[in-house]
């Protein structure tokens, strides 16, 4: 397989982790998003929305959205499940990923913040706080969930990684670089060092990617 990502995308790491949780072999093509490389024409022909990540898997146009691509690679490949069977807990890991992917994370990807800027022209500090909000909203949501629904166990739904938790770390190390507040958030801490210690997602960790900041 070949995917089109960046150092820093979210969704590109939680489909890094998918692909590498299931044993996938694949070739990473980053793109500079600083430099704009996702709204070059050869880019804006594979994704009309110049985003990451962009999948290939033999013929056919590429996959876009993370959260398709996850369940594209679920329902296709072989190696570690990573949704439940059941359809209630299934159904909950689908809804915990959409609390990340859907109403959090596209609060704080690059074209908003560009937007807000070019516009409005936000001040940094407002900036940051629009960046806050989102980020601990999203959090909040987690942590009441997480450590108040029956289905919480070592991962977000019970013992084995889903869906959930590859989103829940994506939003987590966000909170590092972005500088956001996690001591009311034990519960989802408590998750996200866990799933920080799986081989698969020290792979597919943005600082260990082409183009990350030396640390």
């Amino acid at each position: 397989m070949k995917m089109y990502g960046n150092w820093r995308s979210a969704a590109a790491f939680r489909v890094r982790i998918a692909l590498n949780l299931k044993g996938i072999a694949y070739e990473e093509i980053f793109l500079d998003l600083d430099a704009g490389d996702q709204f070059k024409p050869g880019f804006l022909a594979i994704n009309p929305q110049g985003a990451v990540p962009a999948l290939f898997d033999g013929d056919g146009p590429p996959l876009t959205q993370s959260l398709a691509i996850l369940d594209y690679l679920e329902e296709t490949q072989a190696g570690v499940k990573l949704l439940p069977t059941e359809p209630r807990a299934r159904a909950r890991a689908r809804s915990l990923a959409q609390v990340v992917a859907c109403d959090t994370h596209p609060l704080y990807v690059p074209r908003v913040r560009t937007f807000l800027s070019e516009n409005y022209s936000l001040p940094r500090e407002r900036m940051l706080e629009f960046l806050r909000n989102a980020f601990t909203s999203g959090l909040k949501v987690l942590e009441t969930r997480l450590s108040t629904e029956e289905g919480t166990g070592r991962f977000c739904q019970g013992d084995a990684v889903s869906h959930a938790d590859l989103c829940l770390v994506s939003l987590w190390v966000g909170t590092g670089i972005f500088g956001i507040e996690t001591d009311p958030y034990p519960t989802v801490r408590r998750i996200a060092e866990t799933v920080l210690t799986l081989d698969a997602v020290v792979r597919a960790h943005p600082l260990r990617q082409p183009g990350a900041p030396k640390t």
